[in-house]
């Protein structure tokens, strides 16, 4: 898998005017040119009567970055959309600047200015999560040893998942991976060798701190 990456948490819009014309920004999480160029097409016919709906996208899948400026002059629209994205560090996602005409030329420094922030807006609504490469990981341990064992776990892995309370206790969690051996080796002397960690898949997940 991949290093750690930026992304979005969910699809989501803001706006403002800039002398007279509208400018709605949108963004959404995406992992394929499929579901970017769907969401694209989904914005365009719901704003089918707006001037531009200017958009850019960048995914980790063979690194790919798209825009398009839509009938704006070249280089004030899509461009400025990609750059924020690529500023923020953000990919798997999908911009799309809708922009109802006000009657007031912007000139090229405000295109720019205006596109600019509604790209922002619209990450900034979509929320800018850090997806971390995890391990994801269980064990069984006695209920004695439970409320050492947990502790261990919340010092050093990156987020406990699930509790199961059977005839013994299931701690399930995921942990970075070069945080792996470290916790292995404090749980093994904390309890004496009984808490074995089963190493399952690597996911992402979402790290709950906020960016």
């Amino acid at each position: 898998m991949a290093d750690d990456y930026k992304t979005v948490k969910k699809q989501a819009h803001d706006e403002f005017v800039e002398k007279r014309s509208r400018f709605i920004g949108y963004c959404t999480p995406v992992t394929t040119e499929e579901e970017a160029t769907d969401f694209i097409a989904h914005i365009r016919a719901k704003h089918w009567d707006a001037r531009h709906n200017v958009y850019a996208y960048s995914l980790r899948e063979g690194n790919t970055k798209r825009y398009s400026d839509d009938g704006e002059p070249s280089g004030t629209a899509g461009m400025p959309v990609l750059d924020v994205i690529v500023k923020n560090g953000v990919t798997d996602v999908c911009v799309v600047v809708t922009r109802y005409f006000g009657g007031v030329l912007l000139g090229t420094g405000g295109l720019v200015r205006a596109y600019s922030q509604a790209a922002k807006i619209g990450l900034d609504a979509a929320e800018i999560v850090l997806m971390e490469r995890c391990v994801r990981c269980s064990l069984r341990c006695s209920y004695t040893r439970y409320g050492k064992v947990a502790a261990l776990i919340m010092q050093h892995a990156s987020g406990l998942d699930e509790t199961v309370y059977e005839a013994d206790v299931v701690v399930k969690f995921h942990i970075k991976p070069e945080n792996l051996p470290n916790l292995t080796k404090v749980l093994a002397d904390a309890t004496a060798g009984e808490a074995d960690i089963i190493r399952e898949n690597e996911e992402y997940f979402q790290n709950s701190e906020k960016i």
